[in-house]
């Protein structure tokens, strides 16, 4: 593993017998400091400059690193348009995720045999939940959570490309899942239909599973989105 210089000096400093074990009162109070760094008891939103973004488009193109054109392109989302995903925790484990945008943020969608995406529809770009979580309807409540986020920002539909074929983790959703949490196919195609959930529909749920949603779902906040890796 590659480290910077700071990293170098931080390694070089320990193994020189430069760092000595805290003891007594000392050490729980940097326990205490190391247990409130990895919190996560509030939600932080960071407001960047037009400048700020700039920079980090331009950085993006330059040097071709994937990881920081989702970092421009989710911090311009965030910028122009508001929240752009919704995560979902167990037990204070991120355990799955939504990501979504107007389709005019999304220009590679027009590449599929399907499109467009309907004048009143957000695209629900990807989904997923992890393996060990999957089975126990954090599919249905994700979409529920994110049917609530479009509905108070005056969005009438979600739609989304399904893969027919899906066979493994991809961008793409599987057409199968979608269909499960509501969604209806408005465009056939063997391999990529076109599928749209009304969100009056999606919304049409019991208040104790409402209740449920609001302790679980947590928004994709500016911060997370300029930590993505």
């Amino acid at each position: 593993m590659k480290l910077d210089r700071e990293e170098r000096g931080i390694l070089e400093s320990v193994e020189s017998g430069e760092w000595k074990s805290a003891k007594g009162a000392k050490r729980n109070l940097y326990a205490g400091y190391a247990k409130a760094t990895f919190r996560k008891d509030r939600r932080v939103n960071i407001r960047i400059s037009s400048k700020d973004l700039e920079a980090i488009q331009t950085r993006a193109l330059e040097e071709g690193d994937p990881a920081l054109e989702k970092e421009s392109w989710i911090s311009s989302v965030l910028l122009e348009w508001g929240s752009c995903g919704k995560i979902i925790y167990v037990d204070g484990i991120p355990s799955g995720h939504m990501m979504y945008a107007p389709p005019q943020y999304v220009p590679r969608s027009a590449a599929f045999p399907t499109s467009p995406v309907s004048a009143d529809a957000v695209l629900l770009m990807t989904a997923h939940v992890l393996s060990e979580f999957s089975g126990g309807g954090l599919g249905r409540m994700l979409v529920q959570g994110l049917a609530k986020d479009l509905t108070r920002r005056g969005i009438k539909a979600i739609e989304a490309f399904g893969d027919l074929k899906w066979s493994g983790p991809s961008c793409v959703v599987p057409a199968d899942y979608l269909l499960a949490v509501g969604f209806k196919t408005v465009r056939p195609h063997a391999r990529y239909p076109r599928l749209r959930l009304e969100l009056k529909t999606a919304l049409s749920w019991r208040e104790d599973v409402e209740v449920a949603l609001e302790r679980l779902l947590g928004s994709m906040s500016p911060e997370r989105a300029l930590r993505l890796a």
